[in-house]
């Protein structure tokens, strides 16, 4: 997601309004996207003509579902399904050792493999059935608040595409790799498909500050994220599980691990570009939801 921020205009609400229905949901058709960014020039990919109209391809069907509501299937091809084979065998390594035992059984409840890319419709409707929680393509990166925003609605916007095959171990953007290995397993967790929707409700009617500390707080839970788990130390973040680097760069004696704190955290300046120094680690899915709900409920709107 992008940093720069636009004015609230929505009312002040309840945080308590956690029970989202489809019939709740906003149409689709007015998601208040203008500038969806498209690949840059420093992307591995940027100048790969065939990859760059594959990418294009794949963003169009994201698209096609701000107007008809429908998530189209992507029909990934032989060189996708490789690059996803190789990144998700290798993650599988570290994360037996360092991810979130919730995480782990969270991959297997939603049917995700090494073996091939999973689809979207398939894991937005276990999610449905799971914790109502829900997924809508996106062609690109938005800003911080529309992005955040629509966590409100219990919904997560997700590229479909993947990243360029001659850096399988990274990518500038978010891609498919990104949004399945990373994040979507954590929302099958009731606590934490929660505290994402206060952090939603909370972005529809902050305050250009506000929307800062916001982007800082999701910065260091929904991204970079550990948690203490039976007297160890383990990973939930999306950018870490899945990152090779990151994660084994938040294990080692490079990174400081502090407890939460919020206000630290919501104060905590981080850069996009470079590995984490510092990071925090929540006692749980429950207190985090709880201390963000406390948060939110100070929010005037």
């Amino acid at each position: 997601m992008l940093t720069e921020t636009t004015s609230p205009s929505e009312p002040a609400f309840s945080v308590e309004n956690i029970h989202v229905s489809d019939a709740d949901l906003p149409a689709f058709t007015d998601m208040p996207f203008e500038d969806i960014e498209e690949l840059h020039l420093d992307h591995p990919g940027a100048s790969d003509h065939e990859y760059r109209t594959r990418r294009d391809y794949i963003a169009s069907l994201s698209k096609k579902f701000r107007e008809t509501g429908v998530i189209t299937d992507v029909d990934y091809n032989e060189d996708e399904q490789g690059i996803w084979k190789h990144v998700a065998a290798k993650l599988e390594e570290l994360h037996q050792k360092h991810a979130s035992p919730f995480y782990l059984q969270a991959k297997r409840d939603l049917g995700i493999s090494n073996d091939r890319i999973p689809q979207l419709s398939e894991m937005n409707r276990k999610l449905k059935e799971l914790t109502n929680f829900r997924l809508a393509p996106i062609e690109g990166l938005v800003d911080t608040r529309a992005f955040l925003s629509w966590l409100s609605w219990r919904t997560m916007l997700s590229t479909q595409y993947i990243r360029h095959h001659s850096r399988p171990e990274y990518t500038p953007e978010p891609d498919i790799v990104h949004e399945a290995i990373g994040h979507i397993p954590m929302f099958t967790n009731t606590n934490f498909a929660d505290y994402s929707q206060f952090i939603g409700h909370g972005a529809r009617i902050a305050t250009d500050e506000q929307i800062e500390e916001l982007g800082r707080l999701y910065w260091f839970t929904v991204e970079f994220g550990l948690v203490q788990h039976e007297g160890d130390v383990k990973a939930y973040g999306a950018g870490l599980l899945s990152s090779f680097g990151e994660l084994e760069h938040a294990f080692s004696d490079k990174v400081e691990r502090r407890p939460f704190d919020l206000e630290q955290v919501i104060t905590h300046d981080f850069t996009y570009s470079d590995m984490q120094p510092v990071l925090y680690v929540i006692p749980s899915y429950a207190e985090l939801k709880e201390v963000t709900r406390e948060y939110i409920s100070r929010f005037k709107g």
